[in-house]
């Protein structure tokens, strides 16, 4: 019951998780079938979904699954418990080389209601409101002197998830411009042409703005239809973002919003001993040979690394995450 409670008090807040549920299992295992886990975005895990050597990868294939927004079913074990007999679309991923156990597991996503906030007051920008509202998404529609008075206590649209479209039309938009790459959302578009957004960025840029936030805005925002009417306008951005969000550009953007790039990449790693995704870090004990370090699953993998590391890096390893 507190896992459902947790989801209940996450969907509250918009926030974005990952259930996952252990559907079959094969003993020795510490879990059970029907355990459950939510994991978010930031790799926190509230329940039980397995030991040392299944929750690192639930917690890796979870967050996949939220920045791609889809779905995914987990076989952990080793390639030679199942042989053949896998069947298609299901991901095979080695665990640990001490455990003849098995487990099959559920990730399912729960995305928030997209948020979608318009700074403006143009017949194009009441057009696109109109529209993400027939798509029961969160929408606001903001004038531009009161988006740029806002507090940071009244400011809703200060969320990773969100999606802010600059439809200010001239007026002030280097400033709101400005607030909205600040608060770093997944998705920020400039409404105007290409030479107007040009000047926009060019004077931001000048102001010190870093080149990696201006490269986030898109101008002109939207799909590029041609020469359009407001309303052709509205559903050309409205169709981008539905384009973007499908693709799991929006979720990936969310995940890496606000982190240092040491923190942003990719930080699995493959135990050289049996195979299993770990994650790269001082838990996962360590182990330098040759200028390289590599990462354990347990005590057992890392103690035959070290007794004789060429049996194990003469021949591949491979992760199961096709």
């Amino acid at each position: 019951m507190d896992v459902f409670e947790e989801m209940s008090d996450l969907s509250r807040r918009g926030e974005a998780f990952a259930l996952a549920t252990v559907v079959w299992r094969q003993g020795p295992s510490s879990s059970q079938a029907g355990s459950r886990a939510i994991i978010t975005l930031d790799g926190e895990v509230h329940g039980w979904i397995g030991g040392a050597c299944a929750e690192p990868v639930v917690i890796r294939e979870a967050v996949h699954a939220l920045t791609e927004g889809t779905s995914r079913l987990l076989l952990l074990g080793t390639p030679e418990q199942f042989g053949q007999s896998v069947p298609e679309g299901m991901t095979v991923i080695p665990i640990s080389c001490q455990s003849e156990g098995a487990l099959q597991v559920y990730i399912e996503p729960v995305l928030p209601v997209p948020h979608l906030v318009i700074v403006g007051e143009s017949p194009m920008a009441h057009t696109l409101a109109a529209l993400a509202g027939a798509l029961r998404w969160r929408t606001e529609l903001i004038a531009g002197p009161d988006f740029l008075a806002a507090t940071s206590d009244d400011e809703p649209w200060r969320d990773q998830r969100c999606m802010i479209v600059v439809a200010t039309q001239g007026h002030d938009d280097e400033d709101v411009l400005t607030r909205a790459i600040a608060a770093r959302p997944a998705y920020v578009g400039l409404v105007g042409s290409r030479r107007r957004g040009s000047t926009v960025l060019g004077y931001l840029a000048e102001q010190g703005v870093p080149k990696n936030q201006l490269d986030q805005v898109k101008v002109p925002a939207g799909l590029d239809l041609g020469k359009t009417t407001h309303q052709e306008i509205a559903v050309a951005i409205l169709a981008e973002l539905v384009q973007l969000r499908a693709s799991g550009a929006l979720g990936r953007r969310a995940a890496t919003a606000g982190r240092p790039a040491s923190q942003a990449r990719d930080t699995s790693a493959a135990d050289p001993v049996c195979g299993m995704a770990v994650t790269a870090e001082v838990s996962n004990r360590p182990l330098t040979h040759d200028g390289s370090t590599y990462y354990f699953c347990s005590a057992a993998c890392k103690r035959a690394f070290a007794e004789n590391p060429d049996a194990y890096l003469k021949r591949p390893i491979q992760i199961g995450n096709a």
